[in-house]
């Protein structure tokens, strides 16, 4: 390290701020490479048959790695394919119906150029993203995508940060840009992140958290209250469904009915759950999304909701479900 001790007076805000203008300054210029050749290459990735395959060295290829996931995970199906080991086989990821796009911001990348050779002969279309059209894989690309900048924000000049940032950002341009095309969807982009916060919201139904069989807390329409308040314990969801031997819905007993008939001041040993119970109940069908059932319960201040084709009791879901399976 040539500089052991902090400058006196060194101002680190100062420094972050101008990294901050140079990059803006970059993307500024930026705007002018989205032309006919970025619609070109949007046009070769839309009819593509096979799979988007990035590459590149170094920070580039680090870039690329990001630009990759971002393809797949917006309805572009992509993978990155580092240029070191697609000379040493595997390159026979990419087949003849894929698409190469090549990052370097010199466009002189050895790597890079030694797979050119291979990939014409295989007629697979190649898109070079570098600084300089005049670059070797500039002159040998199908298409070529400049993400020239003024500067780099390294006072060097040495270390990739505003190319990178330019080519980042032509990345998600190119991204954004077949989302839109495709007309991809939130579903869709829920179907490639089931594990997400998103996917729970957007996948998961009513029937794959709700209790059935034997977990619903159900009663007949002949059950006394003491009878229906013993199985509201068991079951543990502070409810109970009245219902017949069919399963069929008549009614519902939940705890705030049972403060309400505290309130009433009458016997609880003689009464019969038929002369408490709310008749109905609200539910939804099985296929309905956990998240619009949630919205329901909301709405409507209660902390389950019934699960049923009509009247037919399939299952009960309460808000603890919601939350132990993330929808909440």
């Amino acid at each position: 390290m040539s500089q052991i001790n902090l400058q006196p007076g060194f101002d680190f805000q100062q420094a972050g701020r101008d990294v901050l203008k140079i990059e803006r300054e970059g993307l500024d210029q930026l705007e002018q490479y989205i032309n006919s050749d970025f619609s070109q290459a949007c046009e070769r990735m839309f009819y593509c048959q096979g799979k988007v395959v990035v590459m590149g060295m170094g920070k580039s290829g680090h870039i690329g790695k990001k630009m990759a996931a971002t393809f797949a995970s917006t309805g572009t199906p992509s993978f990155f394919v580092h240029p070191g080991e697609a000379s040493h086989g595997d390159l026979g990821m990419v087949s003849a119906q894929d698409i190469v796009i090549a990052i370097s911001n010199s466009g002189e990348s050895n790597e890079i150029l030694a797979l050119i050779p291979v990939l014409k002969r295989l007629q697979v279309p190649l898109i070079c993203i570098t600084s300089r059209p005049e670059s070797s894989m500039g002159k040998a690309a199908d298409i070529h995508l400049c993400v020239k900048v003024p500067q780099e924000a390294c006072p060097l000049g040495l270390a990739p940060t505003s190319s990178t940032t330019a080519t980042l950002v032509m990345g998600d341009a190119l991204a954004v840009a077949m989302l839109k095309a495709r007309g991809f969807t939130a579903e869709d982009f829920a179907l490639s992140h089931p594990g997400g916060a998103l996917g729970r919201k957007l996948l998961l139904r009513v029937s794959d958290i709700m209790h059935s069989g034997d977990e619903i807390p159900h009663v007949s329409k002949d059950a006394s209250l003491r009878d229906a308040l013993l199985e509201i314990t068991r079951k543990n969801m502070g409810m109970t469904v009245i219902c017949d031997d069919l399963m069929k819905i008549e009614g519902i007993f939940t705890d705030g009915d049972l403060r309400r008939v505290f309130d009433m001041g009458v016997d609880l040993h003689t009464l019969n759950i038929a002369d408490v119970m709310t008749v109905g109940g609200i539910r939804v069908r099985p296929t309905v999304l956990a998240v619009d059932a949630l919205n329901l319960m909301q709405s409507r201040h209660i902390t389950s909701v019934l699960v049923a084709d009509g009247d037919q009791l399939l299952g009960v879901v309460h808000m603890h479900d919601m939350l132990r399976a993330g929808v909440v």
